[in-house]
Parts: structure tokens; C-alpha cells; sequence
């Protein structure tokens, strides 16, 4: 009973904060599901509720989405998702882990002191590589997305907007590689589907949050986030 509590409150917290702010899920919810679930279940529970709130979510943001950016980002994607698995496969988890939480600690920092970029479209491919050899090397495709909108200033609609429309695209190809290399398991969809009301009460609740956030507090909370990553994915490894 207390295992499933903690697993609606959970799934509830990270619902919200996607649904607010267009990233978090993954951040907040896989480092808690490990605790309940082994790792193959924990990723693809992430995967599947991540996919149906972004499907949800998808006709109300679309006016906010920049179709052009969402584009480059799935192209440079598709360079960067082989190049994840390779790093996967080859690399120690340990050192790319440890290098990774270090990287997005030192340039969370960088933004916090007022760093900022000019957008390109060829840094929106780079990110969009990045983003997939995140995503199929440590399983966390935001933390470049959320790096270079923070610093280059993009208002939070649009951050949102763009990056649930991304992780449309970003998180069904991972969650068919998963399925095609790892396999799946009944209990898995079967959590999914347990899941699903508490994540409509995420879904309300967020959608009532976004509109009480303003831009600044919206920054503060992607900081935070970030600084959660890189610190979660250091203590790991310790």
C-alpha cells in the first residue's frame, strides 16, 4: 500500500511539472521509480506517461510551438540517437555520468551569472543532437534542451510549446528502441495504465499552475531542475 502511494505521488509531482513547464518528468520522476521498479520498467514507465501527457497536451500548446526550431531539433536528433547508443555501449556509465553532471552544473551556473546565447539554427541542430545522445546514453534528453532556451531567453510559452512537441518525436523513438532491444513486460503497461488517472489530476493542476508562473519564477524552477540533475546524476555515482 505504501508502495503505491508513493507511486501516485510521484507520478502527481512530475505530471505537474511537466504539464507547467514542458520538462521534468523524466528529471524528477526515473530517479524515484528506481527505487519501486527495476530500471527497464522504470524508463519505459517514464516513456509512456511522458508520451501521453505530451499527446494530451499537443492541440492546446500548439499555437505556442515553433514548428522550425521543433524541426531542426528532430534532424539533429536523428545524428544524435546513434551516437548516444555507441557512447552507451562503449563508454564506462560512471566517467560519462560524472562528466555529464559536472558539464550541466558548470553551465547552470554560467546562466545563473547572466550567461546567455544568440539563437541559431545550427545550434538548433547541435542541441537537437545532443538531446538524442542523451536521451539513448543516459536516458535524459533535456538537459540541453533546458540549457539553451535558459540561455537564450525564450519566453516560457514557447519553451513549453516546443519542447512537449519535441519529446513527442524524442520519446516514442526511444520507447520503440527500448521495446525492440530491452523488451517489455505486462507489468509495466499495466503500472502505466494504474497511473493514468493521476496523471489527468497532473495534467489539470499543471495547466492551472502555468498560468500563475511568471517568467522570472519560471527561470528559477528550470535552474532548479538543472541543478537537480547534475547533482542527482554526481551523488550516483558515488
Amino acid at each position: 500500500m505504501e508502495s503505491i502511494l508513493l507511486f501516485f505521488i510521484i507520478i502527481l509531482v512530475a505530471s505537474i511539472l511537466q504539464t507547467s513547464t514542458g520538462f521534468g518528468f523524466s528529471i524528477v520522476a526515473t530517479p524515484f521509480l528506481l527505487l519501486l521498479f527495476e530500471p527497464r520498467e522504470a524508463v519505459q514507465i517514464n516513456l509512456i506517461l511522458s508520451l501521453v501527457i505530451s499527446t494530451v497536451l499537443i492541440r492546446k500548446i500548439r499555437k505556442d510551438i515553433d514548428k522550425d526550431i521543433v524541426k531542426r531539433f528532430v534532424k539533429g536528433s536523428l545524428a544524435g540517437l546513434p551516437v548516444g547508443i555507441f557512447i552507451f555501449l562503449m563508454m564506462d556509465m560512471t566517467l560519462l555520468k560524472t562528466t555529464v553532471s559536472i558539464l550541466i552544473l558548470l553551465l547552470t551556473i554560467l546562466l545563473i551569472l547572466n550567461f546567455r546565447l544568440r539563437h541559431t539554427s545550427k545550434r538548433d541542430w547541435t542541441v537537437g543532437g545532443l538531446s538524442g545522445a542523451f536521451t539513448t546514453s543516459i536516458g535524459m534528453p533535456g538537459p540541453p534542451i533546458l540549457l539553451y532556451f535558459s540561455g537564450t531567453d525564450t519566453a516560457k510559452e514557447k519553451l513549453r510549446g516546443t519542447t512537449l512537441a519535441f519529446y513527442l518525436w524524442i520519446y516514442a523513438v526511444s520507447l520503440l528502441v527500448q521495446i525492440l532491444f530491452a523488451g517489455t513486460a505486462k507489468e509495466i503497461w499495466m503500472s502505466s495504465a494504474l497511473a493514468l488517472p493521476i496523471v489527468l489530476i497532473g495534467l489539470l493542476l499543471g495547466q492551472l499552475l502555468f498560468r500563475w508562473i511568471n517568467q522570472a519564477l519560471f527561470r528559477k524552477l528550470t535552474y532548479g531542475l538543472l541543478i537537480f540533475t547534475g547533482v542527482y546524476l554526481f551523488l550516483q555515482q558515488i
